[in-house]
């Protein structure tokens, strides 16, 4: 009793210091969306209260470890520069930060639990449960392991799963974004602390270490909601107070019926840095699924300190929340455009090869691009080939002539085009004088189509193609009027 008076003091004592918050992630596969933005909300509290963030891998469950995931929840956080203050690969006052490291202690809290008679061990076997199950469905009611609890359990020897002698009642609890939430006796049940092979459950480990880590404020998934009642009957039972609850919204897929989920679409967020997306524009599109600034504020493009200054509990919403990449791609691009020019030419330029890497291609490219990965999607459509002179397009006579058009006809006009710019010097064959040129014939004609439509296709080969005096200009004087004879 000594001992968990001391405790209930420390957390009376801690109420009046700093925020403490964490990301306590399972190595079980990649990060996703979900996931990083948990880590994110928590990230901007601990950082807006001048507190505590701390990254902990809650890694007992062996079965379903994936190796290599420590490292990419590290590498995820990184990409997004969130730090943090305490963790696995930097250590911390709070050590270790992987709850596999950690058993002693969590056997420590279970037989403090098991002397004072609210812990015990589970006697029945696999098959028992099993019964136990299939006699509550017959009945139609949910099967609650409290109402088969042994009246004489065996001594806990770590070879049995220990479970916590549950305080059957309602609970009422607040939740600082849901408000007041209640549930029934049929809520709680004796859940198990420690597994039979060693590790404790996710249900035990995670409230031992947010009391030893001094945690003041949880973020996390709304799947928690119905868990909370056997949370608060644990922290009854070690006579502690608990932290702060806030449980988000769920994101929901772009339909906005259902929570998104791997088999919707939630991908890797490494992919989306493999994708070419700015580590700034998914911070705020992250920020802003399910929060907003306040009222009054409509501002969607924020920058990392935007969001850190205008961040506050009370602006999260209840409701699920869209995931639209449209949104996501609109916000990076927002993002690409404050960067200098010379950041935006070296990055094209790391994408294309040589033979493309023409000064006047950096706006025709950045005009048609969301993300870095599409002039990647360019190369490979052949989006770009117009503008190398090694690759002459190729097309049918049929698509040259321009609607009722005759053969005749555009051939004639082309030919006037070829005069027209013949008559420019290399130095002057610049977008903006090729147009002139080319517009002075096209007013004359019945319909300007007549010129510009087989001047594009003769040009790019292609319908659908970016600016022809654009493309004339960069690819040159000689390479156009050859082009431009060849449709002839």
């Amino acid at each position: 009793m000594f001992f968990l008076g001391c405790i209930l003091c420390y957390y009376i004592f801690m109420s009046d210091t700093k925020v403490v918050t964490r990301f306590a992630p399972s190595p079980t596969g990649f990060m996703h969306i979900g996931g990083v933005r948990t880590a994110l909300f928590a990230w901007l509290w601990a950082r807006k209260n001048n507190g505590i963030f701390i990254l902990r891998i809650e890694d007992t469950d062996k079965k379903r470890e994936v190796e290599g995931s420590i490292a990419h929840i590290i590498a995820s956080l990184k990409w997004l520069e969130i730090n943090w203050d305490e963790g696995p690969d930097i250590g911390g006052k709070h050590a270790p930060y992987k709850q596999s490291e950690r058993l002693d202690t969590y056997k420590k809290y279970a037989n403090i639990l098991v002397e004072k008679g609210l812990a015990y061990a589970d006697p029945y076997s696999e098959e028992e449960l099993q019964n136990f199950r299939k006699k509550a469905e017959e009945k139609k009611r949910p099967f609650l392991y409290r109402r088969h609890r042994p009246e004489n359990p065996p001594v806990w020897d770590g070879t049995k799963p220990l479970r916590l002698k549950t305080n059957v009642k309602k609970y009422k609890w607040n939740d600082i974004v849901r408000g007041d939430l209640e549930a029934g006796e049929e809520a709680v049940d004796d859940f198990v602390l420690i597994k039979s092979d060693g590790y404790p459950t996710y249900n035990f480990a995670h409230i031992i270490d947010d009391l030893l880590m001094e945690v003041t404020h949880i973020f996390r998934a709304d799947e928690f909601i119905s868990s909370t009642p056997n949370y608060l009957a644990l922290y009854e039972a070690l006579g502690i107070k608990r932290p702060e609850f806030a449980t988000l919204p769920p994101i929901l897929g772009d339909a906005g019926t259902k929570k998104l989920g791997k088999r919707d679409g939630a991908k890797d967020i490494l992919d989306y840095e493999k994708e070419g997306y700015l580590p700034e524009a998914m911070f705020n599109f992250l920020a802003l699924i399910g929060w907003n600034p306040g009222s009054g504020d409509n501002r969607e493009v924020m920058s990392k300190k935007d969001i850190l200054e205008s961040f506050d509990l009370k602006h999260i919403q209840k409701a699920g929340a869209r995931f639209n990449e449209e949104k996501l791609d609109w916000i990076n691009k927002e993002h690409m455009k404050r960067l200098s020019s010379k950041e935006i030419r070296n990055k094209i330029f790391s994408y294309l090869p040589e033979e493309f890497q023409n000064e006047k291609l950096i706006p025709v490219i950045f005009e048609r691009i969301s993300k870095w990965c599409d002039i990647k999607i360019m190369l490979e459509a052949g989006e770009l080939d117009c503008f190398s002179k090694s690759k002459t397009p190729e097309y049918s006579k049929e698509k040259l002539i321009y609607k009722n058009s005759s053969p005749e006809k555009i051939a004639s006009n082309l030919k006037l085009a070829i005069t027209a710019l013949g008559g420019l010097g290399e130095e002057n064959f610049t977008t903006e004088n090729v147009k002139s040129a080319l517009m002075k014939i096209a007013d004359t004609l019945e319909s300007r189509g007549e010129l510009l439509h087989p001047v594009r296709y003769a040009l790019s080969g292609k319908e659908k193609s970016p600016d022809p005096f654009i493309i004339a200009s960069i690819i040159g004087k000689n390479e156009t009027l050859s082009r431009l004879q060849k449709a002839i």
